[in-house]
């Protein structure tokens, strides 16, 4: 109860806060090419329950269907401004609309694609016992340069060790590595290579 009250407290502060810039980076995207400048897609939540989470769109319309290599190191569907509001995590800001529904919290494993849900372990679906959140901990202990099984063991100890002084750690780390931009990509490609299970 308290996490839920903590959320929506800060969600609804940090929406008033952020408007001006949730106005500018909305129209900003909308220039660029006209269409849409939110991105929304189905993600796993609590209990396995779906939902709609919503970002700032960082890529050309229609990217999922551009044929590129996404695990490519120079990902050609990231705009030059989709590059700067991931670099900062802006693209993420709407992800504050997903907390005040209940589908999100600040702090908790990063919610994933549907199509995963065969591919986890036992163990690995315990990730879906807490809600998904903008940061968790296998965000400020490697993000995007940890492998697979990295993360997932790094959520499983967040869903174990859950506490309200954990969540505030967390956070206070995700704003150094978010202002020391640590973390944000791995050695070899912009974005995250697909998860394929657990099989070598």
């Amino acid at each position: 109860m308290l996490k839920r009250i903590f959320d929506l407290f800060f969600a609804i502060i940090l929406i008033i806060i952020f408007l001006p810039i949730l106005i500018l980076f909305s129209i900003l995207i909308w220039k660029q090419d006209w269409s849409n400048p939110f991105y929304v897609a189905q993600r796993v939540g609590r209990k396995n329950r779906l939902f709609k989470m919503i970002k700032f769109r960082s890529m050309v319309v229609n990217a999922d269907k551009s044929g590129v290599d996404s695990t490519s190191s120079n990902d050609t569907r990231i705009t030059p401004l989709g590059a700067l509001i991931r670099k900062y995590k802006i693209d993420e800001l709407p992800n504050f609309i997903n907390i005040l529904f209940g589908q999100m919290s600040f702090v908790g494993p990063r919610p994933l694609l549907v199509e995963y849900l065969p591919l986890y372990s036992d163990k690995q679906f315990r990730r879906h016992k807490v809600k998904p959140g903008i940061t968790g901990w296998a965000q400020v202990n490697g993000r995007n340069s940890l492998s697979w099984a990295q993360k997932f063991n790094l959520d499983c100890f967040y869903v174990k060790n859950i506490s309200f002084f954990l969540d505030l750690k967390i956070i206070f780390l995700t704003i150094f590595k978010v202002i020391s931009k640590d973390g944000i990509n791995s050695k070899n490609h912009v974005t995250v290579k697909p998860f394929t299970g657990n099989n070598p």
